[in-house]
Formats: C-alpha cells, structure tokens, sequence
C-alpha cells in the first residue's frame, strides 16, 4: 500500500456531521423524486421504515452495505446518495476537492475521483478496502449498469454472483450490478482499486 495515507485523512475527509447530513437530504430527495414512501422503499431495498427514517433525519451513520442496499433500492449508482448534484461539472478536480467517504465500521474509503457526466455518464471511484475488510451490495432494482473493475494495491476477492474472481495488481474485471456483489480485501494488507461506472 502506498505511504501517503496523510492524504486520506481529516483534511479532505468530511467530518462525519457533514457527510452524514448530505447522505440524509439525498436520501429523501431520492426517495421523493421517485414518489416512494417510506414502506415502498424498505420492500425494495430490505432496510427498515425505521432505518431509512433515521438515516434521513441524520441519526444514524450508514454503513457501505446499508447504503448499497438503498442506492438498490432506489436503482441508483451509490455515488448519488454520496454527492450532490452539480449543475456543471469540474473540469479540473484536484484531490483535495474530491468527495470522500470512509465505512463506519468496515473501514472501507471511497473517492469520488470524477463526477458522473451527464453528457457520457462515466465516473471514476477509488476505492480502499482495509485487511480483511468484506463489502456486499444486492442485485440493483433499476436499469442495470456495468462496471469495470482496475486493481492498483493489494488482492481481491469479487464475488459476482455464483462467480468468483482473484484479481492482483493489473488485473481488470468488467461486471455489471445485475447480480449481487462481494467485495473481499484479500492478503495481509488491504486493497486499493479504481472503479469506472457508466450508469447511463
């Protein structure tokens, strides 16, 4: 792993009030664009009326499976629930402007490297999985969209559906969100891979 961890930390990391809040008003955005109820969206994504309330009152800090299953449920990349909406995207984005988010309990960073462009659709996450560090999201409700998968760091373990794959430094997977997905940091040191999404 690299050595410039002081890169990920506080300064360009959202303290956890923010990031909190801005998941708790894209959340019921979300949720209220598609003319969900609260019931509607707890049979979709399997969290609870009471959960999904609390996460949109900002009371409670989602994990990475907990938002998963909501970005699920509302058939939404999770970037959305992560970040607002821009009217015009950055043409340069340097890394300290780019939205970061860390798991509460896994661990698990994602960086928001590119915007999702409305004209193309593309993003680029970077994702970081601490030893031994397990992420798992369900099948999307909506429009599935594919992925494709870079390793940088570390070892993989990607479970895709009944499929299993390894992957090292270099090696590159491509996958859709049309089965439900593991994420395993494998080895005695965590992973770092980059993400490319073209949800449109």
């Amino acid at each position: 792993m690299r050595n410039d961890k002081s890169a990920l930390s506080a300064p360009s990391e959202p303290a956890g009030d923010n990031i909190d809040a801005l998941i708790a008003s894209r959340l019921l955005a979300l949720r209220q664009a598609q003319q969900l109820s609260l019931a509607d969206l707890a049979e979709r994504s399997g969290v609870s009326k009471a959960m999904i309330s609390k996460v949109e009152r900002a009371q409670s800090s989602p994990t990475a499976v907990l938002l998963g299953r909501l970005a699920a449920g509302l058939g939404v990349p999770l970037a959305q629930l992560l970040t607002e909406d821009k009217v015009q995207p950055q043409r340069l984005r340097p890394r300290a402007t780019q939205e970061v988010w860390r798991d509460p309990e896994a661990g698990y960073l994602r960086r928001q490297v590119a915007e999702r462009q409305s004209g193309s659709g593309v993003e680029l996450v970077e994702v970081e999985l601490p030893r031994s560090a397990q992420v798992g999201y369900p099948r999307w409700s909506g429009k599935p969209y594919r992925q494709c998968l870079w390793m940088l760091e570390g070892a993989l373990r990607v479970d895709y559906g009944d499929e299993r794959f390894e992957l090292a430094p270099g090696d590159c997977l491509d996958f859709a969100v049309d089965r439900p997905l593991v994420f395993k940091a494998l080895g005695r040191a965590g992973c770092r891979y980059l993400l490319v999404a073209n949800p449109e």
